[in-house]
C-alpha cells in the first residue's frame, strides 16, 4: 500500500505538478496571477489549459467542468468531453485557454432572488486562479466563480474573494503604520471541524422523512441515548473505522488536510477536523468533503446525515469555523508577539475583531440562518442565538487592565504597567476553551461554532471578514493622520475595550440568567429563527458596510434576502407536507392495524376467560383511538395551515406564518405520532424507531 505521502493530492492540478508541466516563463506568470491578481494573458491561460488537460488524460479524465457554489448551498458542474472531431474521423482532445477561464452554463434554473428573469438565462463561470483544479470522477474539476449577465454575483464564491479583498486592502494600511512593508499580502485562514451522522442506508431507504428532508420528523426517544458520555472519543466501530480510512484516503488524494477523526457526543455522531488552509481554498475544500462524504457512505452501506438536527433528544451537528488572519511572511496576526510593538500590533488586530462582531452581530446571525441551524442554535447543545466572544479569564483580565490605565499581575512576568510601549508578553490560551461560547479566542485563532453541519462556510466567512475589514478601515483611517502614532493607538485600543466590552462574556452560554441580562442588561440581539434574523441583512447599516466594501452590490444583498428566506419557507413546506403523508399513510393505518389486533385479543381472551375484564387491553385501545384521532386532526390543520401560506404575499410574510403558525402544526402533530409510538407494538411500527438507526451501526 502507498504511502500517504507519495498520493497526498495526486488528483490536484496543484504548484509542484504546473511548476513540473509549464515552462518557467508561464509558471511565473501565473503564480503572479494566483499571488498578486495579476491579468492572466490568453497565451498564458493556452499554455496552462493545455498542460491541465495533458495532466487531467493521463489520469483517466474525459471530461472537464467548471465547478462552482450557487445560491443552493451544494456544487454544481455542467460536463463537456475533452474530444473535438478530426478529419479521418476519428478525435482528439482538445481544451483551450478559452474554455479554461470561461464557461456559458444556463442560470436559469439556479436561485438568483430576482437578480434575473428567467428568459435571462445565460450565466457565465470564471476561473478562480487561486483554488487549484482537481479530478473528480474522471472529470476535470475547474473552481469557478458564476455570476450572471451583468456580473451580478449568483453565487458563494465571488462575494468571498471580495471580502478577502477588502480586508486584505485594511490589513496591509494597518501594517504600514507600524513600519511593516515586507508584506504584500494578508490572508485569512479557516479550518472548518465538520460533525456528521451515519446509520444504516437500508434503516434510511425505510424513512420518507429522512429521505426528503435529511432529519427525522417523527420518533421518541431510545431508553438509552447520550446520557453516559461513552460514545464521545470512544472507540470506533469497525463498520464507521472502515468508512473513515476510506474517506481519508479520497480527501488526501484531493489535497484536503483531513487531520482529526472521532465520535462526537450523540450515539451515530462523528467528527472529521482539517488543518486550516487560506479561506477560499478551505471552503471549496469544505464542499467537496461533504459531498466526499456522503459518497463514501454509500459504498459503504451507509448514509452521512448532514442536517444540523437529524435526531430530536440527542446533539446536533455544527462545523465550528476556525478562523484566522495572517501575513505572505507567515505571522499569524492573532498571535501575541514577542516584542511590546509586536504586543500593540496584536492588541489592535484583536480589537477589531472585537468591533466587528459587537457592531455586526446580527450579520454573524444571519450568515448561519437556516431552517435546520435553527433547531440547533440556543438548545443547550450548540451556541445560543445570541453572539457573544470568550476571551478567556487572563485575556479579559489584561484588556480590562487596558481599559482602566491600571497596574496587571501575571503569574510569569509579575507587575507590569501596560502602557503600549511597555506591554506585557501575552499568555497563550492559559484556559480552558468555553464550548457554550459562539465566538472564541483559542490562542491564535477565533472559533466561529454557531455554523451549521450542512452550510457553506462561504456565508460565515463572508460577515467575517468584511466586518473585520471595516474595524481596520476606521482604526486606519485615524491611526495615518494622528501626530502622535503610539498616544493615538493607545487610546484607540483603551476606547474600542470601552465601548464593545459588552460583546465579551466567558460565563455559561446555555445559561437562562445569561440570555436575560444580554438582552435586557447588555443590549445584544437575540434573534432564535431564521424570520426573525434575516430582515435585518437590510439594515442600513449593513447594507452601508457590504456596499462600501464592494462585497455586495444592494441588488445582491436583496437577492440574499429573497433567497434565504424562500429556502426556509421550501425547507419547512417539504417537511410539513412530508409529516401529513407519513401520519396518513403510515402512521395511522400501522396504528388501527394494532388497535384491530389488539381488540381481536381482548374478544378471544374474553370468550376463553368467562368475565375476564381485560381492563390492559380496552384502556390501551382506547388511548390509541383517541390518538388515531388526534393525529387524523392535527394532520388536517397543518395542511391547511401550509394551504393558507399562498395567501401570504410575500417571502418576509411566508416566513413570520411558517415560524408563528405552521412549527406549532408540526409539533402538534409529531407529539401525537410520538406518543402513539410508545404505546404501539414495535412489529407494527411503519419505520425503524431511534433506537434502531442510532444504535444500528455496528
Amino acid at each position: 500500500m502507498a504511502a500517504v505521502s507519495e498520493y497526498f493530492g495526486s488528483l490536484v492540478f496543484d504548484d509542484r505538478v504546473m511548476k513540473a508541466n509549464l515552462s518557467a516563463e508561464v509558471y511565473q506568470s501565473l503564480k503572479r496571477t494566483i499571488d498578486e491578481g495579476a491579468k492572466l494573458n490568453i497565451g498564458v491561460a493556452n499554455a496552462v489549459a493545455s498542460a491541465m488537460k495533458d495532466w487531467a488524460v493521463a489520469l483517466g479524465a474525459t471530461h472537464f467542468t467548471h465547478w462552482f457554489q450557487p445560491l443552493t448551498g451544494v456544487t454544481a458542474e455542467k460536463h463537456d468531453s475533452f474530444i473535438s472531431p478530426a478529419p479521418d474521423g476519428r478525435v482528439i482532445m482538445e481544451f483551450s485557454g478559452k474554455e479554461l477561464i470561461q464557461g456559458e452554463p444556463d442560470a436559469s434554473s439556479f436561485p438568483s432572488g430576482g437578480l434575473r428573469a428567467t428568459f435571462e438565462a445565460r450565466g457565465y463561470t470564471a476561473w478562480d486562479p487561486t483554488s487549484y483544479a482537481f479530478i473528480k470522477d474522471r472529470t476535470l474539476c475547474i473552481p469557478t466563480a458564476f455570476c450572471g449577465y451583468n456580473g451580478e454575483a449568483l453565487d458563494k464564491k465571488t462575494p468571498l474573494l471580495r471580502s478577502m479583498a477588502a480586508l486584505n486592502q485594511q490589513a496591509l494600511r494597518i501594517l504600514r503604520l507600524f513600519g511593516n512593508d515586507t508584506v504584500k499580502h494578508v490572508n485569512t485562514a479557516v479550518g472548518p471541524e465538520q460533525e456528521y451522522f451515519l446509520v444504516d442506508a437500508k434503516m434510511w431507504e425505510q424513512r420518507r422523512d429522512l429521505r426528503f428532508t435529511g432529519r427525522t420528523l417523527f420518533g421518541t426517544k431510545p431508553p438509552k441515548g447520550q446520557e453516559m458520555d461513552d460514545h464521545y472519543f470512544g472507540a470506533i466501530k469497525p463498520r464507521v473505522a472502515a468508512y473513515m480510512e476510506e474517506l481519508n484516503d479520497e480527501l488526501w488524494k484531493l489535497g484536503i488536510l483531513a487531520k482529526t477523526q472521532h465520535n462526537e457526543v450523540a450515539p451515530a455522531q462523528h467528527e472529521l477536523a482539517p488543518i486550516y488552509t487560506t479561506t477560499n481554498i478551505s471552503t471549496d475544500h469544505n464542499q467537496l468533503t461533504m459531498e466526499i462524504m456522503q459518497k463514501v457512505a454509500a459504498r459503504h452501506g451507509l448514509v452521512c446525515l448532514l442536517h444540523e438536527k437529524p435526531f430530536v433528544g440527542v446533539n446536533g451537528s455544527g462545523k465550528h469555523n476556525n478562523w484566522s488572519i495572517a501575513t505572505d511572511t507567515g505571522v499569524n496576526l492573532l498571535s501575541p508577539g514577542e516584542t511590546p510593538y509586536e504586543n500593540a500590533q496584536f492588541l489592535l488586530f484583536l480589537c477589531a475583531v472585537i468591533k466587528a462582531v459587537d457592531d455586526y452581530q446580527d450579520l454573524l446571525r444571519i450568515s448561519v440562518a437556516t431552517a435546520g441551524n435553527d433547531h440547533r442554535l440556543g438548545a443547550n447543545e450548540a451556541p445560543p442565538a445570541v453572539v457573544s466572544i470568550f476571551l478567556g479569564d487572563e485575556l479579559a483580565a489584561i484588556l480590562g487592565c487596558i481599559e482602566h490605565d491600571a497596574p496587571y499581575t501575571s503569574i510569569d512576568t509579575g507587575k507590569v504597567r501596560l502602557g503600549v510601549d511597555v506591554l506585557p508578553k501575552f499568555p497563550r490560551d492559559t484556559t480552558d476553551r468555553n464550548r457554550t461560547s459562539p465566538f472564541a479566542f483559542t490562542g491564535n485563532k477565533f472559533e466561529f461554532r454557531m455554523v451549521g453541519s450542512a452550510d457553506s462556510i462561504a456565508c460565515a466567512n463572508i460577515m467575517i471578514n468584511t466586518a473585520v475589514a471595516e474595524s481596520l478601515r476606521v482604526y486606519a483611517d485615524r491611526l495615518e493622520g494622528a501626530e502622535d502614532f503610539e498616544a493615538a493607538l493607545q487610546s484607540m485600543i483603551r476606547k474600542t475595550i470601552q465601548d464593545h466590552k459588552r460583546i465579551i462574556f466567558n460565563g455559561n452560554g446555555y445559561d437562562d440568567a445569561w440570555i436575560k441580562e444580554a438582552v435586557e442588561q447588555r443590549g445584544l440581539a437575540n434573534y432564535r429563527t431564521t424570520p426573525d434574523c434575516v430582515p435585518h441583512l437590510l439594515d442600513e447599516k449593513n447594507v452601508q458596510l457590504l456596499t462600501s466594501h464592494k462585497v455586495f452590490t444592494k441588488a445582491e444583498l436583496v437577492s440574499r434576502y429573497e433567497v434565504t428566506l424562500e429556502n426556509y419557507c421550501k425547507t419547512i413546506r417539504i417537511e410539513a407536507d412530508t409529516m401529513v403523508d407519513m401520519a396518513r399513510t403510515e402512521i395511522i393505518p400501522a396504528v388501527q392495524a394494532f388497535i384491530l389486533d389488539t381488540a381481536k385479543t381482548a374478544a378471544a381472551k374474553k370468550k376463553l376467560i368467562a368475565g375476564c375484564p381485560c381492563e390492559y387491553e380496552v384502556k390501551l385501545v382506547k388511548q390509541l383511538a383517541i390518538l388515531t384521532d388526534q393525529m387524523a386532526a392535527k394532520a388536517d390543520e397543518l395542511e391547511q395551515a401550509v394551504l393558507a401560506l399562498a395567501g401570504a404575499g410575500d417571502v418576509a410574510k411566508e416566513s413570520a406564518a411558517i415560524r408563528d403558525v405552521v412549527l406549532p402544526r408540526m409539533s402538534e402533530l409529531r407529539l401525537a405520532c410520538d406518543e402513539a409510538e410508545t404505546l404501539t407494538a414495535k412489529k407494527y411500527w411503519p419505520f425503524p424507531t431511534y433506537g434502531d438507526l442510532l444504535f444500528g451501526v455496528r
